[in-house]
């Protein structure tokens, strides 16, 4: 169960938030609701990031998911396993993503981005080898859009840790997951 109650409102952020989302809020809307400036700003971000980058699908979503492992953000990883599948990510490719996974499956840019998540979760800073990995794989645009996906999802799985944002929660007024990781609003 979440730390704070879900917000649910009409408000114009709240409906852009679901215009971006192709009709319902997340339980991580319902969360940042409570700001409304902070809704739009990650609204935005969000929506730059998951759909107007050019860093290959199964790229990002690797990076994300690995980020969640890292983070323990099981809310992040629910949500995202879908999509990483949709982008081509199998069962191996999953596998290799948690601690001790089996990275031998990944191609050399996916264990190039494997290897630049980790330095930028657990490290912060990127050792020189690392980052010269990258340049073999990517421009400098998907470098920034790669260095601001792990960004980015680093904020969102500790916003949900802290926040115990989950999935599951489903009490009066927050509303149900539908097995995809979309909130299904209920009615007030």
């Amino acid at each position: 169960m979440a730390r704070l109650d879900y917000v649910r409102n009409d408000s114009e952020v709240a409906n852009r938030i679901r215009l971006r989302r192709g009709g319902n809020l997340t339980p991580l809307d319902g969360m940042l609701l409570h700001s409304s400036p902070v809704a739009d700003g990650w609204n935005n971000l969000l929506g730059a990031i998951r759909n107007d980058t050019s860093l290959p699908a199964d790229i990002r979503e690797l990076a994300v998911l690995r980020v969640a492992a890292l983070n323990g953000a099981h809310y992040e990883w629910q949500a995202h396993e879908p999509v990483g599948r949709a982008a081509g990510l199998s069962d191996a490719h999953l596998g290799a993503l948690h601690e001790g996974g089996d990275t031998t499956v990944l191609n050399a840019a996916q264990r190039a981005t494997l290897e630049y998540a980790d330095a930028m979760t657990r490290r912060v800073t990127v050792p020189d080898p690392v980052f010269d990995g990258l340049r073999t794989h990517f421009d400098d645009r998907q470098i920034v859009e790669l260095t601001a996906t792990v960004g980015t999802y680093n904020l969102v799985s500790r916003f949900l840790v802290a926040l115990e944002v989950g999935a599951e929660d489903t009490a009066e007024g927050a509303g149900e997951d539908d097995g995809g990781g979309h909130w299904q609003e209920r009615s007030a």
